[in-house]
C-alpha cells in the first residue's frame, strides 16, 4: 500500500517558499548596450580632438593655466562653443563610460570574476571623475562669466582655480582610466574573453596614462587619448559582434 508524501517529505527546493525564483532577460544585453557606449566615447573623444583643432585652437584657445586673463577673454568670446564642448567630452563622455565599464564587466565577469570586479570599480570611479570635471567646469565658466561683468581680477582669479579643479579631476593625471584599462588588458590576455591585439592596445594605452603622472610627460595625455579612440572602435566592434 502507497501513501501520498506528506508536507514534511517535499524537498526544500520544492517548496514555494524556499524556491529560489528564475530571472530571465535577454542574453548579452548589457554587452550591447556596452557597444554601442563604447562609439559614443570614441566619438566624444573624435570630435572633442576635432573641435579644438578646427575651431578652438586657430581662434586663439589658451588654457587657463597658462594665461588665466587671456582664457578668460577667449572664454567670453565663445561662450556657447567652450560649454558645449566641455558638455560633449565630459558629460557625455562619463555618462556613456558608465554604460561601456558594465557592458565590459558582463563579458569578463565569469572568465576572470576578480580581475573584473576590481577593473569595473575603477571604471565607475573614473566615470564619476569625468562628470564631476565636466560640472566642474560648466558651473565654473557660469561663474566667472558673471564675475566678469562686475570684477574682472576676481574672474580671472576664479576661472584659473576652476581650470586646475577641473584639470585634477578630468585629466590632467590619467591614472585611474589607467588602471582601468590595464586591468581589463590583463583580464583579457589570462581568458581570451577579448581579442589579444586589443589587449595589448589597452596596454600602450594604459602605460600612457601612468606616465601622465610624471612632470614633463603631458604628450603622454596625447598618446593616451588618441589611443583610446582606437581601443574604443574596438571594444566597440567586439561587443556588437558576439
Amino acid at each position: 500500500m502507497t501513501t501520498s508524501p506528506g508536507p514534511t517529505d517535499q524537498s526544500a527546493d520544492q517548496h514555494p517558499l524556499t524556491a529560489a525564483p528564475t530571472v530571465t532577460a535577454p542574453l548579452g544585453d548589457l554587452q550591447r548596450a556596452g557597444g554601442i557606449a563604447a562609439l559614443v566615447e570614441g566619438g566624444t573623444y573624435l570630435a572633442g580632438f576635432g573641435v579644438m583643432l578646427a575651431y578652438l585652437a586657430p581662434r586663439g584657445f589658451i588654457d587657463a593655466q597658462g594665461d588665466p586673463a587671456a582664457s578668460l577673454s577667449f572664454l567670453l568670446q565663445h561662450q556657447a562653443a567652450m560649454y558645449l564642448w566641455y558638455l560633449l567630452i565630459y558629460v557625455v563622455a562619463g555618462a556613456a563610460l558608465v554604460v561601456l565599464t558594465l557592458g565590459l564587466h558582463d563579458r569578463l565577469k565569469h572568465a576572470a570574476p576578480g580581475l573584473a570586479q576590481s577593473a569595473t570599480a575603477f571604471g565607475l570611479i573614473w566615470s564619476g571623475l569625468v562628470l564631476a570635471s565636466g560640472m566642474v567646469a560648466l558651473v565654473g565658466q557660469r561663474a566667472a562669466i558673471d564675475l566678469a561683468a562686475s570684477d574682472g581680477a576676481e574672474a580671472v582669479s576664479t576661472w584659473s582655480s576652476v581650470s586646475v579643479v577641473q584639470d585634477a579631476l578630468g585629466g590632467g593625471v590619467e591614472i585611474v582610466g589607467a588602471l582601468w584599462v590595464l586591468l581589463l588588458s590583463v583580464a583579457a590576455i589570462r581568458t581570451h574573453a577579448l581579442p589579444r591585439g586589443l589587449a595589448a592596445l589597452g596596454v600602450l594605452v594604459g602605460v600612457a596614462g601612468t606616465l601622465t603622472l610624471v612632470p614633463g610627460l603631458e604628450a603622454a595625455s596625447s598618446v593616451f587619448g588618441l589611443g583610446f579612440i582606437v581601443w574604443y572602435v574596438w571594444v566597440a566592434r567586439t561587443l556588437l559582434r558576439t
